[in-house]
């Protein structure tokens, strides 16, 4: 038997893929306990696992954060935001609690970290504990053969793709250039604890040299030549919460069954807190395209208007026709899964 502990930073999607390996890890005879923000204590502790704060507490289930969720979120300056308005400045806090969680119920064996925990690589440097790196989107790795698309410019990787593999990895060089200062506290921090200077914290130091999980689907990305070594592809690592055991609202099983398979449009866990026009754009797609629709709103009431005075409402029991189809709004926590619904819209 092995003691793992699993540590992240962020929303139930960065949350609930390693809770879906910290249940099998447990299902095979492992001690598992959890280092997270501290707005997920309730989720963790009602499975079962041991639960260790970890700050700063950055996810939309804190009301204090929601503020800073739209903030992150805007596509020219929220990565940076993210970096060096919130998370390196309470690097020593996240490093000091990763620490005291490591050494808890006779000292971790492994180390599994999300994206966020920037404290992970100095932790198991610190302490020789073996670690494995987790990432859920192909986009972190930057890869010059497989350019990522930037949200501010969406277009600049198609352009990229044009000029071949030395053109990218000159672009790519050019934005590590531009933010190598975001990772001066990190330097800072290594110098205080003694260890090596170390490389680029957030291009390259926050990926294992023993063991990166990319916890996503081939299908969204082939391994490349220049992705971390030791990166295994797992798939998606599914855990959908109390929604495993519950059934879907007797009026939406009614709408799947009434017609052809819906397109179903979705937000990511942190951006459902800032939709924007997400819904209304969803909405006036699917009238478009003459097809029937699903939206999963968040957990906070909202109306929008859409074509034909239709209203986007996160109620079961205000369904609206929309070009003589009727879209379903429900509120997240369910909603249709396997092969009933044709295709899943997702904006993270």
């Amino acid at each position: 038997m092995s003691r793992v502990l699993l540590t992240t930073l962020g929303s139930l999607g960065d949350l609930h893929p390693l809770i879906a390996i910290g249940l099998e890890l447990r299902q095979r005879g492992h001690a598992v306990w959890f280092c997270a923000s501290g707005s997920h204590r309730a989720t963790i502790e009602s499975l079962g696992f041991d639960f260790y704060p970890l700050r700063p507490d950055l996810t939309p289930e804190n009301p204090a954060m929601a503020q800073v969720v739209k903030e992150i979120f805007d596509p020219r300056t929220g990565v940076g935001r993210l970096l060096r308005g919130y998370l390196f400045p309470e690097l020593r806090a996240t490093y000091d609690d990763l620490m005291r969680a490591v050494a808890a119920n006779g000292g971790a064996d492994l180390l599994v970290s999300g994206e966020l925990v920037y404290a992970a690589p100095l932790v198991a440097e610190k302490t020789g504990v073996r670690w494995a790196s987790v990432t859920t989107s192909p986009f972190a790795f930057f890869s010059a053969y497989d350019p990522p698309v930037l949200p501010p410019f969406p277009e600049l990787a198609l352009f990229l793709r044009s000029l071949g593999l030395t053109v990218n990895r000159l672009a790519i060089g050019l934005v590590k250039l531009m933010t190598r200062t975001w990772s001066e506290p990190v330097r800072r921090l290594r110098a205080e604890l003694g260890l090596r200077r170390g490389r680029d914290a957030v291009y390259e130091d926050r990926y294992s040299p023993q063991l990166v999980l990319a916890l996503f689907s081939p299908e969204l990305a082939e391994p490349q030549p220049d992705w971390p070594p030791n990166t295994i592809v797992t798939g998606f690592p599914f855990y959908d919460g109390s929604t495993q055991a519950s059934s879907l609202p007797p009026d939406l099983v009614s709408f799947l069954g009434s017609g052809d398979p819906p397109i179903v449009f979705t937000l990511g866990s942190s951006a459902v807190v800032d939709p924007g026009d997400f819904y209304r754009e969803s909405a006036e797609a699917a009238w478009l395209l003459k097809r029937r629709a699903v939206l999963l709103l968040g957990r906070t009431p909202r109306r929008r208007r859409c074509r034909k005075g239709w209203s986007l409402s996160a109620t079961f029991d205000s369904p609206r026709y929309l070009h003589g189809q009727q879209p379903w709004c429900i509120r997240a926590g369910s909603g249709p899964r396997g092969r009933r619904c044709a295709q899943v819209v997702q904006w993270w």
